[in-house]
């Protein structure tokens, strides 16, 4: 799998240091900041799916469908 949450949280933290550059003008720091707005709404998502398959895979277990080592493949697991 090519992106993980780990490049999510790398990737908001990178965007975190643009938004703190000083040396940015006006209409640079601007972009910055639509960008960030952007990226944030995306990483709510991306979130909230991941949220989404970790309650499900808990109801699985919960209910003995799988077994407590069955996590999604999103959050690291085999499946």
């Amino acid at each position: 799998m090519k992106n993980q949450l780990i490049d999510l949280h790398n990737h908001l933290f990178a965007q975190m240091e643009r938004l703190n550059d000083e040396d940015l003008s006006p209409e640079e720091l601007k972009n910055e900041v639509n960008r960030s707005k952007a990226m944030s709404g995306i990483a709510r998502d991306i979130i909230s799916n991941a949220d989404l398959a970790l309650r499900a895979t808990k109801f699985k277990v919960e209910e003995g469908l799988v077994g407590k080592d069955s996590m999604p493949l999103m959050l690291g697991g085999k499946s």
